[in-house]
């Protein structure tokens, strides 16, 4: 979903009314970051997860205050309507969207490998007195090893809990016993099977195996066996208001090897930038673990005059090859690199800040390399 974020979410939130035929990389306790670029998005707990603020349906702003363990929406009041698509999706997620993809991750992974029913998830919410939307989990799957793109096998949506008028995708099928819940199940299909599980009644937090929700699906004959399950996603969809939705703790354990990373590095040169008196300063966040890692980088307008544009450079040392990225265009020539703003976060005012990151694999010695801004 870089660029304009995400036709795969787009389409997944297509959701009825009734009666009517989806930037700080520590694990540790750092400030939080706010995010209110509508495609914006950030790391946390060491790249493990990836939070995305996803404003598709709306040209409405929305902002959202990332943690070391979630989110919140700080800003938002939207109002579309109740019988089409949700605003938005912010989320947090493990795994692979649209070419961005968690750090040590195991998916993409083939539902049929043991390690599969080893995954389990848990989340816990918040939510505002008013407004319409949905808190859902969307749990992704492909008939291949997909990290971009739109999937095209199944969408598990996971309702643990809704408000107002909107419903899932297609008409209710029955109902299940799942993870102690007893869950309205629902089917349709845009391309693809969205099968969405509303629980009865709702809760502000949920644990389950996601295997669980999927192995009924396929009783139903909405999934197959021999597909791959290649993102887990916890998040909400507004249609009005919005503001105050949280996501308070997230997680995803599996029976693998957990990932290794390092502990980030930071640099933090600066240089005369956008003309007049505008200058912008880099922060360099890395998480490694071997073979490969993220990084993700913070620029602020350090001048008196805002900045209209914005670009970073730097040299890496080493074999460092970069495999996708987000919130900037990046371009590799050798070992020099240029990062440039997209159309919605080059604009930034004094004493702002943008973030934009990459993943990057690469051999042997890894060191942070210096950048230069203007």
């Amino acid at each position: 979903m870089r660029g304009k974020v995400r036709a795969a979410v787009v389409a997944a939130g297509l959701l009825v009314a009734a009666g009517v035929a989806v930037v700080l990389t520590s694990g540790a306790a750092q400030a939080d970051t706010t995010i209110c670029e509508k495609y914006g998005s950030t790391t946390i707990q060491g790249g493990r997860y990836v939070v995305m603020n996803n404003v598709w349906g709306t040209d409405q702003p929305q902002c959202i205050n990332v943690t070391s363990t979630g989110f919140s929406i700080s800003q938002a009041n939207h109002n579309v309507p109740t019988n089409g698509a949700p605003a938005s999706y912010p989320a947090v997620y493990y795994g692979c969207h649209y070419a961005n993809c968690s750090t040590g991750s195991i998916l993409p992974l083939r539902v049929s490998d043991s390690r599969f029913a080893g995954i389990q998830t848990s989340v816990s919410m918040s939510f505002p007195g008013s407004g319409q939307w949905d808190a859902a989990y969307d749990i992704w799957f492909d008939p291949t090893a997909r990290t971009d793109g739109q999937n095209t096998g199944a969408e598990i949506m996971v309702w643990v809990n809704h408000a107002g008028a909107p419903q899932p995708v297609g008409s209710k099928v029955g109902t299940a016993n799942i993870a102690g819940a007893t869950w309205d199940v629902w089917e349709g299909n845009i391309g693809w099977n969205v099968v969405s599980y509303v629980r009865n009644p709702g809760a502000g937090s949920a644990s389950f195996a996601p295997a669980s929700f999927f192995n009924d699906a396929v009783s139903r004959g909405y999934a197959q066996t021999s597909w791959y399950l290649t993102s887990i996603q916890a998040g909400f969809e507004p249609w009005t208001g919005g503001q105050g939705l949280a996501v308070n703790t997230f997680s995803v354990t599996t029976d693998g090897q957990p990932p290794v990373s390092t502990p980030p590095v930071s640099t933090s040169p600066s240089s005369p930038g956008g003309g007049g008196s505008g200058k912008c300063s880099v922060t360099y966040t890395k998480n490694d673990w071997g073979n490969g890692f993220t990084a993700d980088v913070k620029v602020t307008n350090t001048g008196t005059a805002a900045l209209s544009a914005w670009t970073v450079g730097w040299t890496f040392s080493g074999n460092q090859r970069i495999t996708n990225s987000w919130n900037a265009t990046v371009t590799q020539s050798g070992s020099s690199e240029t990062a440039k703003n997209l159309s919605y976060n080059g604009s930034i005012p004094p004493g702002g800040s943008t973030t934009f990151g990459f993943q990057a694999s690469y051999s042997g010695a890894n060191p942070v390399p210096s950048l230069t801004c203007s």
